[in-house]
């Protein structure tokens, strides 16, 4: 996952409204969002190459969504960073007393998001000890939260300038889509070549080998609704499928 925006607790009717991007490559074995057979309330995709997730939710509204860190030539570490969404949302622990039991030596580099109905928590291994968020409109790419790239700066003024008009989703699948480029002044510099970073600036990348395969839009109404709404891409943006889970608690 490259791009998540989430507001917490800004909305009188949706607590919760998360729209994100998974960039990867194409090649890599995935399966879009459902329930999961070994735990039917998780609703999420999953990396079939690894066995961990991305993004999910629960039905009673329980939220992970992680994103690696950009940092080529890094060792890689033992364990899978989907494994930190997967195990938080087959758990019953709150959000902050699983964060503090991580053991963030195990993983590369990673930013994780955590909800429980009661909390918003931040986690990183590169960014000091975990923190509960107050109410607010949050933006997490290949850095730490909020990094002041163009791309996230972008997402989160569009994310909290279409809250309004929920339950319709256009406006944040229209934001997901942009596939403007930065222009080369306003790059960040994350050790990668001219030419990827010029990709990676996009909210929606696209090409032929790596590029956004899923745009995920999920919200938590204040009567315990979950949805999650989601569209899937192949090589160079070209769209695949549509989908929409929906339960009431």
């Amino acid at each position: 996952m490259c791009l998540i925006v989430v507001a917490w607790r800004t909305h009188p009717d949706y607590p919760l409204v998360v729209a994100a991007n998974r960039d990867e490559f194409y090649a890599r074995p995935s399966a879009a969002i459902a329930r999961w057979p070994d735990a039917p309330h998780v609703i999420g995709g999953r990396d079939l190459e690894a066995g961990g997730t991305w993004l999910g939710i629960t039905d009673s509204g329980r939220f992970a969504a992680v994103t690696n860190v950009r940092e080529p030539g890094m060792a890689k570490g033992v364990l899978t960073r989907g494994a930190l969404a997967r195990n938080f949302l087959t758990s019953e622990l709150a959000a902050s007393d699983y964060a503090q039991k991580l053991d963030n030596q195990q993983y590369s580099g990673f930013n994780l998001l955590l909800a429980d109905g009661d909390e918003l928590v931040y986690c990183s291994n590169r960014d000091g000890a975990p923190r509960t968020l107050p109410p607010g409109v949050y933006g997490l790419s290949n850095h730490l939260l909020d990094s002041p790239w163009p791309k996230l700066l972008t997402a989160r003024r569009r994310h909290a300038a279409a809250l309004p008009q929920l339950p319709d989703t256009s406006a944040l699948f229209e934001l997901l889509a942009d596939s403007e480029i930065v222009a080369d002044h306003e790059l960040p510099s994350t050790g990668v070549s001219l030419e990827w970073e010029r990709l990676l600036s996009a909210i929606f990348v696209r090409s032929a080998a790596y590029g956004t395969r899923a745009s995920t839009v999920a919200w938590l109404r204040c009567d315990g609704t979950v949805s999650v709404q989601e569209k899937t891409f192949g090589p160079n943006g070209q769209a695949l499928q549509s989908s929409l889970i929906s339960t009431g608690v």
